[in-house]
């Protein structure tokens, strides 16, 4: 695999090589993102016109695009500058004009004389009671009128570049595209009645009907399983080289775990069960564990994480468990401590607070086993932690770990086990796209005992009887978090908004009541305003949305979101899940400003409907898309010129089996599909799967 095949050079020559493209539009198209023949190539039209001839223009609907051969009339050039020079013309049952603005009359009596026969395109209006047609985007003589095609693809532009331009770098490229052996499994391709690549290239770029724009058409559905394959045998790739590290055998006997169970006031539930098993059977099994467990708030990942984290400890060795913050690190720690007494064994806690001899005397325990399972954030993997046989590794990610950083775990040389936690609920496609390289285990059932959350919408106009409902919840005892919008992008502004919320609910509760805390505050004084609402010195938290990220107070019953309109559902979803944590029945309060908009409207309904963080998932994927859903620049999700996650997501899950099915078959891609298969890497830019490949 040295370098890229020779039969894809010219698609990755530079664009000025194409005819008709000079360095000028070469660059003008560089801002479109396309810097090569390729990029053209996948950047498909978004719509198409219909320029299929008619013998006359009469009962059309317009304004629409029209194609017609007239006859053309007497001229009538502009009276005065930038006025309309019009050109009367007649078609077989009707009669309309041509409409020019700065319109030259020896150009115009050169191209369309009076008494010539013309076919003219382009887009018919009426206007004062007279049909026109301003600029046809065509007016050529009979014999060339097969020069207009019946149906012309409409391209994404950018200044200066105009859809003959576009067309044209489209239609040298297409002379350019080689045939290429086909790399998707034959069965699908037959299945699909799928076209081969090089047709499928033809066909997208000449839509013959709307139909043909659609993500279903065969040449589109073929194009974008294409970029799935590709991106899907990259996680394949990096999956295979993982699981051929090797990785050590953890089987435990099971006493620990029948231990915690024994204790528990509840039975687990079918998916808390069906994940433990799948979590020990990776575990025993001599190869990485690479697993990210799924599951929607409150459905019980700690527990099953614990119980993963107990198999490396009857097994002999160790566990660690690892969280984006020292307070989450923290109420990791608080949540596992009864559930270690029960099975008796030592968890620690080491954060960057840990210093001088106390810290000294913890890494000392773990290096001789003394400590059991740990607890931390990053800081438990700096050069100075060593274990005496580390197992497992759980990953608690609130803030996604991309591929990259699962990768840098794995360079640690930890031959450990690999497991990731994520309470955010995604979408199938959304996980595969991003998690494709692990398994996943998903929790989608709630524990028992966990009361529904009562979920109401108001409008903002109610804010002083909301005020009162919360002063009697206070004075019962019961904890409040108070949500302030993002008002826009600048910090300054959802400061103002906390703090105003802030001076006004302490000026009805009283002093001390209220706490307050948000983006801009040192994390000492962020950490200190946690911990007394946690401890319950304040019964109020005015926040900005830095709590969505895990924090567990029992004793907080009522959420109140302020503008729940500006959020989005996961958010909002995430938000509404730190309430309804202990014994006492919660409420969450979505408070909008009128007028909603049509989508904002659709999010809180389905909020006040439903608790399933997957059906919520859903929604928000087809009301968002994929890219606004993640946040597509930090997420690592790869983007798609052609693939359209919302509506192609049984692709997906197609492309990720066929992906693996082909690696287990032939594992350095060396077979007849093996080499097409390379070729489809390079043609998608998948360098990082080149690498793996030659150096697998």
């Amino acid at each position: 695999m040295s370098g890229r095949p020779e039969s894809l050079f010219p698609l990755f020559a530079g664009l000025e090589t194409l005819d008709g493209v000079g360095p000028k539009t070469a660059r003008l198209l560089e801002q479109l993102d396309l810097k090569t023949p390729r990029d053209v190539l996948f950047s498909l039209p978004y719509s198409v016109i219909d320029r299929r001839r008619r013998d006359t223009v009469q009962g059309a609907e317009v304004p629409g695009t029209l194609t017609v051969e007239v006859t053309i009339g007497a001229h009538r050039p502009a009276r005065n500058r930038g006025g309309a020079y019009r050109v009367h013309v007649e078609d077989a049952q009707t009669e309309f004009q041509l409409v020019f603005f700065h319109g030259r009359s020896r150009y115009l009596e050169a191209q369309i004389p009076t008494g010539s026969r013309r076919v003219v395109s382009g887009k018919l209006e009426m206007f004062d009671g007279m049909l026109q047609m301003v600029h046809p985007d065509h007016m050529v003589p009979v014999d060339e009128a097969d020069t207009i095609p019946d149906f012309e693809p409409v391209y994404h532009l950018t200044q200066g570049v105009t859809q003959k331009t576009m067309a044209k770098a489209v239609a040298r490229t297409l002379t350019r595209s080689p045939e290429l052996v086909e790399w998707i499994d034959p069965s699908q391709v037959k299945f699909e009645n799928w076209p081969t690549w090089q047709e499928a290239v033809f066909a997208a770029h000449e839509p013959q009907g709307a139909d043909d724009l659609a993500p279903h058409a065969p040449a589109r559905a073929r194009l974008a399983y294409d970029e799935l394959m590709a991106h899907q045998l990259t996680l394949a790739l990096a999956r295979q080289r993982e699981r051929k590290a090797q990785g050590i055998s953890s089987s435990g006997d099971g006493r620990l775990r029948a231990r915690v169970l024994a204790a528990l006031p509840y039975k687990p539930t079918g998916a808390q069960l069906r994940s433990m098993d799948e979590i020990a059977a990776d575990m025993a099994d001599d190869h990485r564990m690479n697993r990210l467990l799924q599951g929607d708030v409150g459905a019980g990942k700690t527990l099953v994480a614990f119980m993963a984290l107990l198999t490396a400890v009857e097994a002999g060795g160790q566990g660690v468990l690892m969280a984006p913050t020292g307070i989450l690190a923290q109420q990791h720690m608080e949540g596992l401590k009864p559930l270690a007494e029960d099975a008796g064994v030592v968890v620690e806690l080491l954060t960057g607070r840990d210093k001088g001899s106390e810290r000294r005397a913890k890494l000392d325990a773990l290096k001789r086993g003394a400590i059991q399972i740990l607890v931390g954030t990053h800081a438990v993997f700096q050069a100075d932690v060593s274990f005496a046989d580390l197992r497992l590794a759980v990953i608690d990610e609130q803030h996604r770990f991309g591929v990259q950083q699962r990768l840098e775990l794995a360079k640690k040389g930890v031959a450990a086990d690999v497991l990731v936690m994520t309470a955010t609920p995604i979408p199938r496609s959304l996980s595969l796209a991003q998690y494709g390289d692990m398994d996943v285990s998903v929790l989608d059932q709630k524990p028992p005992g966990r009361k529904p959350i009562r979920t109401a919408v108001i409008a903002t106009e109610r804010m002083d009887e909301v005020v009162s409902h919360l002063r009697e919840a206070v004075s019962q005892g019961r904890q409040c978090y108070w949500v302030c919008p993002l008002v826009d992008e600048s910090e300054v502004s959802d400061l103002t908004a906390a703090e105003e919320r802030f001076k006004h609910l302490r000026a009805v509760l009283g002093d001390g009541v209220v706490g307050l805390v948000h983006g801009q505050m040192p994390v000492a004084d962020k950490d200190a305003a946690m911990v007394a609402f946690q401890n319950g010195q304040t019964q109020v938290l005015v926040a900005t949305t830095v709590i969505e990220v895990g924090v567990n107070v029992p004793n907080a019953t009522i959420m109140v979101i302020e503008r729940a309109e500006t959020f989005g559902l996961a958010q909002l979803h995430q938000l509404r899940g730190r309430v309804g944590r202990g014994e006492a029945a919660s409420t969450c309060l979505l408070m909008y400003q009128a007028p909603l908009t049509e989508g904002g409207r659709r999010r809180l309904e389905l909020l006040r409907e439903t608790e399933d963080g997957f059906r919520i998932a859903e929604t928000d994927l087809e009301m968002r898309g994929a890219g606004d859903m993640i946040g597509t620049a930090q997420s690592g999700l790869p983007r798609f010129q052609v693939a359209d996650l919302e509506r192609q997501a049984g692709l997906m899950a197609v492309a990720q089996s066929d992906a693996r099915a082909l690696l287990a078959t032939d594992p350095a891609l060396q077979s007849p599909r093996g080499q097409a298969a390379r070729v489809l890497l390079w043609l998608m830019k998948q360098d990082q799967a080149i690498r793996l490949i030659s150096v697998g």
